[in-house]
């Protein structure tokens, strides 16, 4: 079995004001820039919805849980100013079925 199960998704959704997009986008390029710069990233991602353009999804994948919750420590100073937009839920997701082409 590959060790690609170890590996976590971690999922931060945020509410934005079209008024803001253009902030945004700046400011998550900025935390993805520090996250990848930390130990046990893989990969990441700014995401927005097609169906509601309010909704953005900052996406990241992970060697393990451990490694995603220290960078986010390190994190933490960039992420602060879009706190307020945050969807208060988990946002840490444990692969548990992996299915399709590796890149």
């Amino acid at each position: 079995m590959s060790d690609i199960l170890d590996h976590v998704l971690a999922l931060i959704r945020y509410t934005v004001p079209e008024a803001r997009s253009q902030e945004f986008l700046k400011q998550g390029q900025e935390i993805i820039d520090v996250l990848a710069a930390q130990p046990g990233y893989l990969r990441g991602r700014l995401c927005r919805s097609v169906d509601e353009p309010n909704l953005w999804a900052l996406v990241s994948e992970w060697e393990g849980a451990g490694f995603y919750r220290r960078a986010l420590s390190a994190a933490r100073m960039a992420m602060y100013p879009l706190m307020i937009l945050m969807v208060n839920e988990p946002s840490a997701f444990e692969d548990v079925y992996v299915s399709g082409r590796d890149e």
